[in-house]
């Protein structure tokens, strides 16, 4: 029904945006990988894809039309919802993604909070031809840093919004960026908790 919005970001946060479109704010949920590509932007185009059921209407925002498609692809698989799909989407890079279902690798995609052995199987099974055909997902991640306390509290707001408990996600972003030092990215941090919650 909507293809893609193209207006002013006015708010961007790990897991949603605002974008004005003729002074219309639509709020639409995103990946982590969309946020690292248009975070310093002002003006964007996003493809997005929106979902209806009974309780509401959610827009989910990609940054590429081949990860729209696989958000698509992943959606079509039984037992995947919107919110699963994202959460695939923003512990695994898109090339991790393709890689983990073309290689047939169930623990790496077990590995996402939310996604049971049941899951990552039925993913791999539907989707592994597809991706060997048409080669998903080519565009690479882009990497940006920020300072710790800015870095720790857009993670904080993102795993809550995620459903991770608030106090076990302090506890594992804190160890992971003692350990880190000033070399991780928030897509990264993010990652790491979504692991180790």
């Amino acid at each position: 029904m909507i293809s893609y919005l193209k207006g002013k970001l006015v708010i961007k946060e790990p897991t949603h945006v605002i974008i004005d479109v003729n002074g219309v704010g639509y709020h639409v949920n995103i990946s982590l990988s969309t946020f690292s590509e248009i975070k310093s932007q002002e003006n964007i185009l996003i493809h997005t894809y929106l979902h209806i059921k009974e309780d509401g209407h959610t827009l989910f925002g990609f940054s590429h039309e081949s990860e729209k498609k696989m958000f698509l692809n992943l959606l079509s698989i039984s037992g995947v919802g919107p919110s699963t799909a994202l959460m695939i989407q923003s512990s695994l890079s898109a090339e991790e993604l393709k890689q983990a279902i073309a290689s047939e690798d169930v623990k790496t995609i077990q590995g996402v909070k939310g996604v049971g052995a049941k899951t990552a199987q039925r993913i791999i099974l539907e989707l592994k031809d597809k991706i060997r055909k048409e080669g998903l997902y080519t565009e690479a991640d882009k990497i940006s840093s920020s300072s710790h306390n800015t870095l720790r509290s857009e993670a904080l707001s993102a795993l809550t919004t995620l459903g991770i408990n608030k106090s076990a996600a302090e506890k594992s972003i804190d160890g992971i960026l003692k350990n880190s030092g000033n070399t991780i990215t928030l897509e990264e941090l993010i990652k790491l908790t979504l692991k180790n919650a």
